[in-house]
């Protein structure tokens, strides 16, 4: 490494040029120019890209100024706010601009799909007993000359028993609540529900009805259906059992067809979680033990889907 050697004449009386402008104007050389920085680093034995001189802020006034915008037009970005500051005296090009605006940590961030409902912060309760948790979810099929077919599916958590499976061309959230009044007349009160961010579930017709009813309702966090394990289970179990076996001639077909089924799930066909026992005979179960108050279930014996009093 070819070296070179410096030296200078420094008097007494005269004052230290500290500053880079200062020890240039004094006629010394500047120690912090790369060429100096590289060679003091290969003497330490450190790698040079480690090695950053920091720079004092500059432009307070102007940081300050742009700060009270940011804090004002909380979506404006750098051009926006340079607008604001040339209107205050403060001119500048875009490259100073932007770097200022950066360093301040104003950059606006990019908003993610729509807004959603917050729901309940609490943390879900784990479904020990009928009625502490119950789960919901669309799916969709066909029936007909490809018309749409949507399904609402509301299960209870604790004992898997499937207490809605509403078939319609068209489901709104005015619908889901008055099926859910039905089920609460039928089943009693859950302690909470749990369902995604459809706009069924996120419209002001079921959020003024959790509020009336004071009913925690979760809502899983958008893209992750294995929050809302159960509900997920029992579609696809819908799905794999009935909706690609079956050809749906027409809707009161499909409704018929789905009310089948629906009794065949709950009272016959065993569930390996319940110990392959039906989610009939789980209900039976938590009533003898006593668990739950027997008002507030459905008699054990009544195996009539109950065509009356929930819609089909």
């Amino acid at each position: 490494m070819r070296s070179s050697r410096i030296s200078w004449e420094k008097s007494d009386d005269a004052r230290p040029a500290t500053g880079r402008g200062a020890r240039r104007d004094a006629g010394l050389p500047d120690l912090t120019a790369p060429r100096y920085l590289l060679g003091a680093c290969v003497l330490v034995g450190v790698d040079p890209k480690t090695v950053r001189r920091e720079r004092p802020p500059d432009h307070a006034e102007i940081r300050e100024e742009m700060r009270e915008i940011a804090a004002q037009r909380r979506r404006f970005g750098y051009r926006r706010v340079g607008v604001m500051l040339e209107r205050k005296g403060h001119v500048m090009n875009h490259k100073k601009l932007y770097r200022l605006y950066r360093e301040e940590g104003l950059s606006v961030r990019r908003r993610r799909g729509r807004k959603r409902a917050r729901g309940s912060r609490t943390p879900m309760p784990v479904p020990l007993r009928p009625n502490d948790r119950w789960s919901m979810d669309f799916v969709a099929d066909t029936f007909g000359a490809s018309r749409r077919l949507r399904i609402l599916a509301i299960n209870d958590d604790a004992c898997r028993e499937n207490l809605c499976l509403l078939g319609d061309t068209s489901i709104s959230g005015a619908r889901v609540a008055r099926e859910l009044d039905t089920l609460v007349r039928l089943y009693g009160k859950p302690a909470c529900i749990v369902s995604d961010n459809g706009t069924e579930f996120t419209s002001r017709a079921i959020l003024k009805w959790a509020s009336e009813n004071r009913i925690e309702w979760h809502y899983i966090d958008p893209g992750k259906p294995q929050q809302n394990a159960f509900i997920e289970s029992f579609n696809g179990s819908l799905r794999d059992e009935l909706l690609n076996e079956e050809l749906f001639d027409s809707l009161a077909d499909a409704r018929r067809k789905l009310a089948v089924w629906r009794y065949d799930y709950n009272n016959v066909r065993p569930h390996s979680s319940l110990g392959n026992r039906t989610p009939a005979q789980a209900r039976r179960a938590f009533l003898q033990d006593g668990s739950v108050p027997p008002g507030a279930l459905v008699p054990a014996g009544v195996h009539e889907y109950q065509t009356g009093r929930l819609s089909l």
